[in-house]
């Protein structure tokens, strides 16, 4: 009998990738401090937030397999958050146009049960365009990416944003890096296929 696989996220963009592979999971959201340690890079954000989503999750639920993710947008080693409204929206595509940013985005997989435990990190490197204050306006009034980290969001109209997106695991930009998850659910018995 196989395991329940959980999804320790309040994401919809994480629930939404999770469906793609059609398999039977549960969402329950992880309760976890996500305020970066000092001088936490973003990729170390990332990572630990990863594991701890995950690890509170399994905690509540054992013998579940426990999916975590987090996503980091790193501007020359300054993690840039969810910007939550409009202004802090604006004043973080300023900062990002004509900019490459790593988009640092990380993954675990864990069950107590089993004493399965592991992590991967998914960076996606994305160079913005030069983007006019007027276009940036544009685009906040359209999409309103207010929950997205770094105000952009690639499956949508974001992508007008973009110069180029360089990565081996596509989904990792929308927030939870399939491959590599997909890859760790086998590992952990989950069969996918």
């Amino acid at each position: 009998m196989q395991r329940p696989v959980i999804l320790a996220s309040t994401s919809r963009y994480r629930r939404e990738l999770m469906l793609r592979l059609r398999l039977p999971f549960d969402v329950h959201a992880p309760d976890v401090d996500e305020t970066p340690l000092d001088g936490e890079p973003p990729r170390a954000l990332a990572e630990r937030l990863a594991l701890e989503k995950a690890r509170a999750v399994a905690r509540q639920f054992p013998e579940a397999v426990v999916i975590g993710s987090d996503q980091v947008a790193d501007l020359a080693g300054e993690p840039l958050g969810k910007p939550g409204d409009h202004a802090r929206a604006t004043a973080q595509l300023r900062r990002m146009r004509g900019q490459t940013l790593i988009f640092q985005t990380a993954v675990a997989v864990v069950c107590l049960a089993s004493g399965f435990e592991q992590r991967d990190l998914a960076p996606v490197r994305v160079v913005f365009r030069e983007l006019s204050d007027a276009a940036i306006e544009r685009y906040l009034l359209a999409e309103q990416p207010y929950d997205c980290a770094g105000s952009a969001k690639s499956e949508g109209l974001g992508i007008a944003l973009l110069e180029s997106i360089d990565s081996d695991d596509p989904t990792a930009l929308v927030g939870l890096p399939l491959i590599r998850t997909a890859r760790m659910l086998r590992a952990a018995g989950v069969d996918l296929l």
